[in-house]
């Protein structure tokens, strides 16, 4: 999703109900200086499917490439918009152009300097009809991209749009000298890439782990940590073991082990634990071409059938918040206002009944024209929280008489066979959002080809409108009152059940100096990392 443009300070806050916690572990002393050396090795239970972000879905490919590839703009701590590759930006007074002028001296890891030529490479690339990319709405916006000079990129927009300049903290800068005339889709590049960023890729053993190392020529200096190691662990229950063992410094936790499996002498003296809240949320999303599903008072029932605090109480123990719609609570865009689906099984069924679903034949589950109202929930292998979110949806519409099967599949499998080819009834997945509210790529009508993210089919022309209305004016009252509409069609339509916003859980060896949280996370500052000396462990031969 695309990120945000700030205008001012004002746009960007986050309330209070988002600042960080952390609980106790190793602590920073003046003997415990910085120092370079050790691994950190990280546990996942998703293996990358490539490291080409432009064609990337899965969080696991876009945690490793953000580590090889930069952008020009990224976030600051406190939210707002500062240089990676561009050292400096000039926006005209009319918002329609924006001129670029880039670091110098800056060179790719096989030696070779970074120029302007390089981010035209990306963005013509991305935008390019033979680049199967969800991401490249962003770029169609612009009407002119020109290089000035070797130093200076220029983009100019057709209108005004909001997320302009933020959005180019997500375009993957491309070695135009190493992919210039290739098909990006079919080169080796996805899995030996070459990039400017803080780590090289230097080993990738499918199914077990990828190796890199820290680049020590980096433009903002050579990370601390000499090796970052993204071990795949597919079970997480076994990657908790690992990480007891000493196989893994840094994972992220279940609420049960964040909970009560963590709360021990043990933990308390060797690592730290954090929890804060994300940008994301969790969600039963609907396949609205299906016959079951085109029916909004079915969809509804469905709602009103799903107890979201037990879901809370049960899988989250308590580790998150109810969502209600597409944004989280406590940022600027939420409407706190719109319709919730509290759980009432009672009018769930009398909805269903509205519908014509009756159990004629005495069999408990409700049926129509000879048909059970019988459905699959397919959701991804490894991830307990969803299975357990669909176990507990299972067991509460079979009290309003709709028969749920659940079906995991193993994640490439899931995306590659089932969504992008819309062959499922229901899923239940996450979206990680954006700091900035345009979701234009999620629920625009436009956006429902192979490949795209509005994979549930939704259609409504008002949201298309206020989805153009936000995205093309920098007025933040205008964009709040169009994102406000937009939720209240949403919770009004029930294309998801929205469940809930997690708390992101990670735990880290205390050994492990610098952390700072942020409302962008933990990792945002990963290459100044650092163990001191005396209590560094691994040592990777080159």
């Amino acid at each position: 999703m695309a990120g945000t443009r700030p205008l001012t300070a004002a746009v960007l806050v986050i309330l209070s109900a988002c600042l960080y916690l952390a609980t106790a572990g190793g602590t920073d002393t003046d003997e415990d200086r910085p120092a370079y050396g050790d691994a950190l090795i990280v546990g996942s239970i998703g293996e990358p499917s490539i490291l080409i972000p432009m064609l990337a879905g899965d969080s696991a490919s876009h945690d490793v490439a953000g580590l090889i590839f930069n952008g020009l703009v990224k976030y600051d701590t406190d939210l707002t918009i500062i240089g990676d590759l561009a050292e400096s930006w000039d926006i005209s007074a009319d918002g329609l152009t924006i001129t670029f002028h880039l670091r110098k001296g800056v060179r790719w890891t096989d030696g070779v300097e970074f120029t302007a030529d390089d981010v035209m490479f990306g963005y013509n690339t991305i935008i390019d009809d033979k680049t199967p990319t969800p991401y490249k709405e962003d770029f169609l916006q612009v009407k002119k991209a020109e290089v000035l000079d070797r130093y200076t990129f220029r983009v100019t927009y057709r209108e005004p749009f909001a997320p302009a300049l933020s959005s180019w903290g997500n375009l993957p800068v491309l070695p135009r000298h190493l992919l210039e005339g290739k098909e990006i889709t079919k080169t080796e590049f996805g899995r030996n890439p070459v990039g400017m960023g803080p780590y090289i890729l230097r080993k990738w053993e499918p199914g077990q782990r990828l190796v890199l190392s820290a680049n020590r020529d980096y433009f903002e200096g050579r990370p601390y940590i000499d090796h970052y190691i993204y071990r795949i662990i597919p079970d997480q229950a076994t990657m908790f073991m690992e990480l007891r063992a000493g196989g893994i410094d840094l994972m992220g936790l279940t609420p049960i082990q964040y909970r009560k499996q963590t709360d021990t002498p043990f933990y308390r003296k060797n690592f730290r634990k954090f929890r804060y809240p994300v940008f994301a949320y969790t969600y039963l999303g609907f396949n609205l071409r299906h016959p079951f599903f085109s029916d909004a008072r079915v969809r509804k029932a469905i709602a009103h059938a799903i107890d979201k605090e037990e879901i809370i109480d049960v899988v989250l123990f308590g580790l998150g918040s109810v969502a209600t719609g597409p944004y989280v609570p406590n940022t600027w865009p939420y409407n706190p206002d719109v319709k919730r689906y509290e759980y009432n099984p009672g009018k769930a069924r009398e909805l269903l009944k509205e519908a014509g679903w009756r159990d004629s034949d005495g069999d408990g589950i409700l049926d129509r024209d000879g048909r059970d109202l019988e459905f699959t929930i397919l959701t991804n292998m490894g991830n307990s929280l969803r299975e357990r979110t669909a176990t507990i949806i299972q067991w509460r519409l079979k009290q309003i008489g709709i028969k749920v099967n659940i079906r995991i599949l193993e994640w490439s499998t899931f995306i590659n066979e089932f969504i992008d080819k819309r062959r499922f009834e229901a899923v239940i997945l996450g979206w990680s959002i954006g700091l900035d509210p345009d979701q234009y790529d999620i629920w625009h009508s436009s956006k429902t080809g192979e490949k795209e993210f509005n994979f549930v089919s939704y259609s409504n022309e008002e949201v298309d409108r206020l989805l153009e209305v936000g995205r093309r004016t920098f007025d933040i009252e205008k964009r709040k009152r169009a994102y406000y509409r937009i939720q209240e069609i949403l919770a009004e339509e029930v294309p998801y059940v929205f469940l809930y916003v997690p708390d992101a859980l990670p735990i880290v060896h205390g050994r492990f100096r610098g952390i700072k949280p942020s409302p962008i996370g933990i990792s945002y500052n990963l290459p100044k990392w650092y163990v001191p000396k005396r209590l560094q462990r691994h040592r990777l031969a080159p």
